[in-house]
This record gives structure tokens, C-alpha cells and sequence, in this order.
């Protein structure tokens, strides 16, 4: 056992210092639950929640802990530890609406280490958000932009998909929310190769936060609470630059904490021929809007060879990001006529900025739909900084720790008659044992080793203990948990379990009957494959197979070994197989002993 006891006599509450936003908004109070999804909707129709799985690039072969694990910062930056998993049940996904055809993969753990500047900066010049993670949300998981990656190709008529081999012109870019909203799940969520994240509205994280949103735990299901709203949203991601990401709700005037809240007024419309746009339905897709031509460097009027199909039941107004016009090319002004810029973002005071901050706001309608440009612009309004990094490389100060270096926090008991509750909040996986005393010197156990599971609420009763006049108890949890997906945490278990000791290839060495977590450094000859895209397998002297396979970075992939006792010593081969290609061959990469 360790020596962490909690002394209910003596256990007092930490406040939480809300001095710093940007350390004290990310979502911790899952840190210590195993991930989950549901893996087709019949599961999800039993309630039947898995914390292992495998489909595609996600393959989840050990539990491992969802949302933020860690937050660390330096005078420059803020740092986060995460699996990139969400603690809200996740999945089931698939490609079509009458959820007949799998989504090919499956989210797993992307062992991220990310950063945000401590000060963002305010170019005059803008910068694209490229495809991929443009921020985390407050639950570590990725916020992606607007796109889905493909756009239409004039020459073939058609768009670009991930099947067709086809390379789109880029003008007309295809909006993620309209085109691949049949693949979300229940909280507007869905993976590249493993890479769970948000598109949208995280509307399920915002249900955690207590934003306005209602849940259905029998189906499974969020939507927009219909009352009045009363109260500001929460910061629900940070963008690289290091300005907040506030939900659907702000203040009427920006600058008055007194005015009341709404829903915040994005700055972008449909081009319907209304509020002064071009009617694409009338005129085809022949011209760019303005804030468009000039991310894209080109004019507005467009060549034959540029233009977007026809707006039709195929490519419907809206299928495209270009579909949209800026007010503020329009005549319109921010703060009178609508409230966020062409980067989504406006100044205004907020509850943890009440001297003012530049932040961006998710545009929903009404009834909750989201609205273009759903998180970010097309462009950050900040310098994006900030990103994933392989290691922090500079002295930090641990704000939190949390999955398996989690504290445990026990709740005030529960008497009813002569029997006490007594519950905590743990770590999923985490042994117990519970004692009690009357005297605070001889102790005895009720029920030893309580296994946190289901979630890591761990709960014990003891009967008829009415008659004691005096009772202290103390719970004592295990130096050991139980096996789970380690990778990427900032952990070491002793005796056992997790992911056990760590190894570098090529060049390390591994112990016959022991589990290590390999880093695997790439070849840079052949090129190496686009950073997203997962190995199908890595395979360590022609049968030892990795587990919990990751690639945090471009030229490194991370997999778990378990070492048989019998597996034959000296240099071993390791072999990297990506599908499609390439295969790297590490010659003697690891040793066995």
C-alpha cells in the first residue's frame, strides 16, 4: 500500500483559483475515468459501454483515462497532457444516415502533450487554420475547423472524397458540419484515423459544464435547453493562439457584465440574396465572397474553370464554406448588426476576463444547430503559437495532475440509521482498503480491496455500526492499478501493471517477462507518411506485436510490448507497417534480455 490515507476527520475542501483562466478552465473532474464509447447503436441502445476496442487506426487494447491528465506552465506557455478522449460517452459512428455502414475507424488514445502562449499576440496580418487540430477543448480533446479536406474539382465535375483519387481545386471547399454530420456522434464528434474532435458545438462537453444544454441518458441524446438563458457560457476550448473559446452565450453589450446574456450573432449569412448577398441559387457559383477571395488570394469574379457546380438537392446552398457571406463586406457593422468578426472573435468582458479579453464564440441557431463558422474563422485573429509538442523541454509548475496520478478526494458520509456510506472520488482501476477506528489507534478493515469501477466513484457501506459512540475511518489505495493503456501519461507504476517501463528504439533494451512502452524513432528515408496516419502494426523480432500503437509525432511512434518469457534474446528487428505504406525495418532495433 501507499501512504496516501484520507482522515475524513480531517479532509477540507481546495478551492479552485480561478486567478488564471487559462489553467483553471480545463475540464479535470473525469481525469480519473476510463475513456468509453458505444460501438454500433445496439450497444448503445443496451447501455452497453466498452473501454477496449479496435476498428480501423483505433485500436484501444487497454483502458486508458479520458480528458486532461495534466496542466504545467511556464511564464510562456501552458501545457496539457491528454489522451484526447472525451469522459462524455462516446460514439457509436457511422457513414450514413440509416447507420448501416461502419465509420472506418475508431477514436483511441493520441497521447498529446499541447500548448497554448500565456500572451497571445494580435497580428495585423492573419493566418489560415490549417486542416486538423486548431485548438483543444477544455476536455483535451481536438477542435478542428470548418472543412472536411475536400473540395470540388471543376475539371471532373465532382468533389474530391477520400475514395474517388480525385485532387479538388480548393476555391470550393466543403463544410464539415453540412457534409459529415451524419458520421457524428451524439455529442457532434467523429475521428480522423484515431484523432477524435469537434468540428462543431461540443454540445455534450457544454451538457459537463453546465451549459444550457439538457441530456437524455436513455437515448443517449443533448439538445439546447428551450428556457431563458441566464448565464454566460464557460470557456469550452482554447485556440493555439491562446484566446478562450466561449460557447453559444455572451454578454448583450460587450463591455457590461449588467446587460444580460444572449446568443452571440455570428458575422456570416447564407448567400440567398438576402441582407445584400449574391443569390447563388440565381446567379451558379461563379464568384467568390470577399472575405474568401481574400484568404484565397484570388478575385472575387471567378474563370469558367473555377466555378462551383450548380446549387441543386446535391450540392445545396451550404455545401461549401464559400456558400457564405461576411456582413461586414456588406455594409453591416459588428456590434451593431451582429457581434462576431470575420475570425469569429470579439472583444468584450466575460466572468474570467472582467477587464476584457479577445475571445471566440460558437454560433448556434436557436434550437441549438450550429452555424457557420462554427469555432474559429477561417483564419486565427491570434498568432497560433501554440501546438502539440513531443516533449516540454523547459522547467514547468504542475498545476494539476490528474488520471492515474489523480488524488483521492472522499465526500461526506452518508448515516441512515446505523449504517455509513462512505464514497470518494478515485481512480478507475485503483484498489482499496477501508479501515475503521474508535479510538484513532486500532484499526480494522470492512471490506478490503474495493476496485474502482464503472467510473471512478467508488462507494462502501458499513452496517450497524449505530452503537459506536466515536468512528474515524481511512481508506489506503494500492501502489498498483490495474493494466491500462499508459501511453503518453506522465506516470511510472511500480509492481506491476500499466504500461510498465519505457524504451527507446533503435538502441534500447528490453526484459524478457516484463511490458514496455517503446518510442520508436522513424527513417526519414522513405519519406515518412502524413503525422495523422496510424501504423496497422509494429512488430518486434517477427512475432511480438505492439499494442496501444500512437504516433505523437510525425517521426515517432509509440506502441506497448509485452515481452514473453521465453522470446529469444539478443537484437531483434523492428518493423513499422503503415497502410498504405510505407514499412520501416529498424535492424536490431531492440535488444532482448
Amino acid at each position: 500500500m501507499n501512504h496516501r490515507l484520507i482522515f475524513l476527520l480531517l479532509f477540507a475542501a481546495q478551492a479552485d483559483v480561478l486567478a488564471d483562466p487559462q489553467l483553471s478552465s480545463w475540464f479535470t473532474a473525469d481525469s480519473g475515468q476510463y475513456a468509453r464509447i458505444y460501438q454500433t447503436t445496439a450497444a448503445e441502445t443496451a447501455g452497453t459501454k466498452s473501454t477496449t476496442w479496435s476498428r480501423g487506426t483505433g485500436i484501444q487494447s487497454n483502458p486508458t483515462y479520458a480528458t486532461v491528465s495534466e496542466v504545467s506552465y511556464s511564464a510562456s506557455w501552458v501545457y496539457i497532457r491528454t489522451t484526447g478522449l472525451a469522459s462524455h460517452m462516446m460514439g457509436p459512428w457511422y457513414l450514413d444516415a440509416a447507420k448501416t455502414q461502419n465509420f472506418p475507424n475508431f477514436p483511441s488514445n493520441t497521447a498529446v502533450i499541447y500548448r497554448i502562449p500565456r500572451v497571445p499576440v494580435i497580428p495585423a496580418s492573419k493566418t489560415l487554420t490549417g486542416l486538423g487540430t486548431t485548438g483543444r477543448m477544455v476536455n483535451g480533446v481536438s477542435m478542428f475547423d470548418s472543412r472536411d479536406a475536400f473540395s470540388y474539382s471543376n475539371s471532373n465535375a465532382t468533389d474530391a472524397t477520400p475514395t474517388n483519387g480525385i485532387t479538388g481545386d480548393g476555391i470550393w471547399n466543403r463544410d464539415a458540419y453540412t457534409n459529415e454530420s451524419v458520421t457524428f456522434d451524439a455529442a457532434y464528434a467523429h475521428q480522423a484515423g484515431n484523432n477524435y474532435h469537434y468540428h462543431a458545438q461540443p454540445i455534450a462537453l457544454r451538457y459537463q459544464l453546465g451549459d444550457h444544454v439538457d441530456y437524455n441518458a436513455t437515448t443517449n441524446r443533448y439538445t439546447e435547453n428551450a428556457s431563458a438563458v441566464t448565464k454566460h457560457s464557460p470557456i469550452v476550448a482554447w485556440a493555439a493562439d491562446g484566446i478562450p473559446v466561449y460557447g453559444p452565450y455572451g454578454y448583450s453589450s460587450p463591455m457590461d457584465p449588467n446587460s444580460g446574456v444572449r446568443r452571440m450573432i455570428c458575422g456570416f449569412v447564407k448567400r440567398d440574396g438576402n441582407n445584400g448577398t449574391t443569390n447563388l441559387s440565381s446567379t451558379g457559383r461563379t464568384t467568390l465572397p470577399a472575405w474568401a477571395a481574400r484568404v484565397q488570394s484570388r478575385s472575387t469574379t471567378l474563370s469558367s474553370g473555377q466555378y462551383g457546380p450548380v446549387v441543386n438537392a446535391t450540392y445545396t446552398l451550404g455545401h461549401y464554406i464559400e456558400d457564405y457571406d461576411y456582413l461586414g463586406d456588406l455594409g453591416y457593422a459588428q456590434g451593431v448588426d451582429f457581434d462576431l468578426n470575420e475570425q469569429n472573435v470579439r472583444y468584450c468582458v466575460t466572468p474570467e476576463y472582467p477587464s476584457g479579453t479577445w475571445a471566440y464564440f460558437l454560433p448556434i441557431a436557436a434550437d441549438g444547430t450550429p452555424m457557420y463558422p462554427y469555432t474559429t474563422g477561417r483564419q486565427y485573429y491570434g498568432t497560433p503559437s501554440g501546438g502539440a509538442v513531443t516533449s516540454i523541454t523547459e522547467t514547468v509548475t504542475t498545476h494539476f495532475s490528474g488520471g492515474p496520478n489523480k488524488t483521492d478526494v472522499l465526500n461526506q458520509p452518508v448515516i441512515n440509521g446505523g449504517d455509513v456510506t462512505l464514497s470518494w472520488s478515485g481512480i478507475e482501476g485503483g484498489s482499496y482498503t477501508v479501515q475503521a477506528s474508535p479510538n484513532l489507534a486500532d484499526w480494522t478493515s470492512l471490506t478490503p480491496d474495493i476496485t474502482a469501477i464503472g467510473d471512478d466513484s467508488v462507494q462502501v457501506t458499513e452496517s450497524g455500526v449505530g452503537g459506536n459512540t466515536t468512528r474515524f475511518y481511512k481508506i489506503a489505495r494500492a501502489s498498483t492499478l490495474a493494466t491500462f493503456d499508459s501511453n503518453g501519461f506522465n506516470y511510472t507504476q511500480s509492481g506491476g501493471g500499466g504500461g510498465g517501463g519505457a524504451v527507446n528504439v533503435p538502441g534500447g533494451t528490453a526484459t524478457r517477462g516484463t511490458t514496455v512502452v517503446a518510442t520508436i524513432t522513424l527513417p526519414t528515408s522513405p519519406p515518412q507518411p502524413p503525422a495523422n496516419l496510424v501504423p496497422i502494426s509494429v512488430v518486434i523480432g517477427g512475432s511480438i506485436s505492439g499494442t496501444s500503437i500512437s504516433r505523437p509525432s510525425q517521426g515517432t511512434v509509440v506502441a506497448t510490448f509485452t515481452i514473453p518469457a521465453g522470446a529469444a534474446t539478443g537484437a531483434q528487428n523492428v518493423v513499422v507497417t503503415f497502410n498504405p505504406g510505407p514499412t520501416y525495418t529498424l535492424t536490431g532495433g531492440i535488444t532482448i534480455q
